[in-house]
């Protein structure tokens, strides 16, 4: 069994995909007329960094999305993908678009949330609702984008669009049934404080470790288990140091798709409109993807044979629910009344969502 998952490029390939800034004129114009900007020499070069590895949910995503841009741009525009550990950390990606150095990436929550707080509502469990199909919708929803557009802002960044990429599952070397089950337990969770909450809301010790390193520091008894979607836990090969997995259903993992604020501000009005259509249209994709993958690869965890796999009831899922509780306030003293406005609209827009499909599902014409 490999000790080492990835050797990251060296930083120093951030630095030297960074902008280059802009160099003094020294000529004296006097009152020389400006003229207007030339247009943009073609292809322009746009440079998308995942969280994921080759084969993810978020790999699917940028594939999609490059062969749509440069459809639709008929080639002008190029779109360079760099796979987790080109780069750096999930954190460093972040910062990477902050300062222009990449165009587009993945910022999923679970890190992000120690730097944007509101986007912590999506690591807290049992919030989104147990129906994939009103996730999605919840998600894909125009108003809550909007309800994080200034919070991403604030961070120089441009809010894209929120990719659902199915439910974390947890491991550990025993089956964790109930709250009392964690007691103990160091769990891996991202690198943000809240998500440590989550799990510290159950008596377990968290501990936050980059992605790269959760399977070296599982197979050395550094920690005792971890969380991710199914996809990632056989794709990262977690299941080889583990010996159960427990479908409890807490979370959606939830990603987001952002740009440099400066950048995407900046874009002419047809570059613009390629890369909104670009995303409307692999939003579907995505969805379709990680219900495809997330099965497939728990099918070829069971065909393995080495891993157990646990499914909670209702009632153990009610137990987790009610401990999760807690959670909920230190998110919302955290986040203060943006936060609480957050809150209660998701909320309210997982109920509105629920009632509509509902109602439309007893519409039908019945002959």
């Amino acid at each position: 069994m490999p000790t080492t998952r990835f050797r990251f490029w060296p930083l120093s390939l951030a630095l030297a995909i960074a902008l280059t800034g802009c160099s003094d004129n020294q000529n004296d114009r006097g009152n020389e007329t400006s003229e207007a900007p030339e247009p943009p020499e073609y292809p322009v070069t746009w440079r998308f960094a995942l969280e994921e590895i080759e084969g993810s949910v978020q790999h699917a995503y940028a594939e999609a999305l490059k062969e749509r841009i440069e459809e639709r741009s008929d080639g002008k525009i190029e779109v360079d993908i760099f796979p987790y550990g080109s780069l750096g950390t999930s954190a460093q990606l972040t910062e990477l678009v902050q300062n222009g150095s990449v165009s587009l990436a993945f910022a999923s929550p679970g890190h992000l949330a120690n730097t944007i707080p509101e986007v912590g509502v999506f690591t807290m469990h049992y919030i989104l609702p147990d129906d994939a199909e009103v996730t999605r919708q919840v998600l894909a929803s125009p108003e809550l984008l909007d309800l994080f557009e200034q919070p991403y802002a604030r961070q120089s960044m441009k809010l894209l669009g929120f990719v659902p990429e199915g439910w974390m599952a947890w491991t550990a070397n025993k089956a964790l049934r109930t709250p009392e089950d964690f007691d103990g337990q160091r769990i891996r969770t991202m690198t943000s404080d809240m998500a440590e909450e989550a799990f510290r809301a159950y008596g377990a010790e968290p501990s936050q470790i980059p992605y790269s390193q959760v399977y070296s520091d599982l197979q050395l008894r550094k920690i005792d288990g971890q969380s991710n979607p199914v996809f990632a836990i056989e794709e990262m090969d977690f299941y080889e140091v583990q010996s159960t997995m427990t479908l409890a259903r807490p979370a959606q993992f939830v990603a987001s798709v952002v740009s440099n604020l400066d950048w995407y501000d900046a874009l002419p009005e047809n570059q613009q409109q390629w890369l909104d259509n670009g995303l409307n249209d692999v939003a579907q994709i995505a969805w379709e993807t990680q219900a495809e993958l997330n099965q497939t690869r728990l099918e070829k965890m069971l065909e393995e044979g080495q891993l157990k796999v646990v499914r909670l009831t209702d009632a153990e899922r009610e137990a987790f629910r009610q401990a999760s509780m807690p959670v909920r306030d230190i998110y919302l003293e955290h986040t203060g009344e943006s936060g609480q406005r957050i809150f209660e609209r998701l909320r309210q827009l997982i109920k509105d969502t629920e009632t509509g499909n509902q109602s439309s599902a007893g519409s039908g014409d019945g002959g």
